[in-house]
């Protein structure tokens, strides 16, 4: 199995799992006990914070631990509305689900909604987002990066004029840790979304970094945990694994590592499918991250012959099965035609040549066997 499809998720490093064990066992204590199990599994749970604060340049009571990225983005949307009128939001059409739905929710209780569409590239253009500002606007809601195409959004532009007219600033981050730089004082942004994941840590939990000074409404309701943000107690080995992943992402190489194998995969592509076509852009985009149209060509056939030996997508993992177009690649300006005719390739940290190569030939390989009629 050769798999190029590391922005659905990544595996558990070794390093983090090695980290995580003696807490499901040895250190099982509850982070809210007096006793020594309990402040045993309270100074693992605040070296977690620290090491994800460290990732993104916060500090580490500014950190929140989730259970996820789409719980870190339902409690900066959701959070941010709770105690105040219906306002004004403005976000962007190619936002993931769990940006959008929250959106979508509060826009059906009264909250106006503005939605900025991107370019051919998938990317927003700063003047539009502050155009589309309004008096009653109270918050903006930008993805760090893409998870279809790895187009970047250009949120460190916007930060410094949103803070200037008082604007909540927040950004789904979740695809960005370890694949390019992320300090959110340069970024300008008061919330900010993280997925353990997406950056070789475990599924099950997130971060949401909270500005000091940033006030947010609970949307879960129970006792004091995460400065009673997100009660309930927290799951310490996921956490220290979320901590161990950040340590690890936070390490300079894997983003030019991720980068070559990419580049090696898209000149490989090009001279087996001269007509293909790059989706999103050629520079503002994740390290890793390759979306190509093969033109004429239904893709859906060949991935799911392949679908034993070869692991990509069509779209996001959180879209697999639908049967319609992305609607990120249908936002750029694609057709339907041209949609179904993409594939997402997403490369991890230990990618190969090899493997790169092999995915290759498999592709030639089955699309010549679904050509010729075989």
């Amino acid at each position: 199995m050769i798999y190029l499809d590391y922005n659905a998720t990544t595996p558990v490093d070794p390093r983090v799992l090695d980290e995580m064990l003696p807490f499901f066992s040895a250190h099982y204590g509850n982070p809210s006990s007096i006793h020594l199990p309990g402040k045993t599994a309270r100074a693992a749970l605040e070296k977690s914070r620290r090491q994800v604060a460290d990732l993104i340049g916060a500090e580490p009571d500014e950190i929140i631990f989730t259970s996820g990225g789409t719980e870190s983005n339902n409690l900066a949307i959701l959070g941010s509305v709770a105690s105040s009128p219906p306002g004004h939001i403005v976000t962007c059409v190619v936002e993931h689900p769990a940006v959008a739905e929250p959106v979508r929710f509060l826009e059906g209780r009264g909250c106006r909604v503005t939605r900025v569409p991107v370019d051919g590239y998938g990317r927003v253009s700063s003047a539009d987002v502050l155009e589309a500002l309004r008096p009653d606007t109270f918050l903006v809601t930008l993805m760090h990066s893409n998870n279809e195409v790895g187009t970047l959004q250009p949120v460190a532009e916007l930060g410094p004029a949103l803070r200037e007219r008082g604007i909540r600033f927040h950004s789904d981050a979740a695809q960005s840790p370890g694949k390019v730089r992320i300090d959110v004082r340069e970024l300008g942004v008061d919330l900010l979304s993280l997925a353990g994941h997406k950056f070789y840590g475990p599924k099950g939990v997130g971060a949401l970094y909270v500005r000091r000074g940033t006030g947010l409404s609970r949307v879960l309701l129970g006792a004091s945990q995460e400065k009673g943000l997100r009660p309930g107690t927290e799951a310490v080995p996921l956490i220290v694994g979320l901590g161990s992943a950040s340590e690890l992402a936070a390490t300079p190489g894997w983003g030019g590592a991720m980068k070559a194998m990419t580049e090696r995969l898209a000149d490989r592509l090009r001279r087996s499918f001269p007509e293909l076509r790059l989706n999103g852009h050629s520079s503002e985009r994740l390290p890793n991250t390759l979306n190509v149209c093969l033109p004429g060509m239904r893709v859906q056939q060949v991935l799911e012959s392949l679908g034993d030996r070869l692991a990509v997508s069509t779209a996001s993992a959180c879209h697999s099965g639908a049967q319609h177009p992305s609607s990120v690649l249908k936002a750029m300006g694609l057709s339907d035609e041209d949609a179904f005719s993409s594939i997402r390739f997403s490369a991890g940290k230990d990618t190969s040549e090899e493997e790169i190569e092999v995915a290759v030939a498999l592709l030639e390989a089955e699309f010549e066997k679904v050509l010729g009629g075989g």
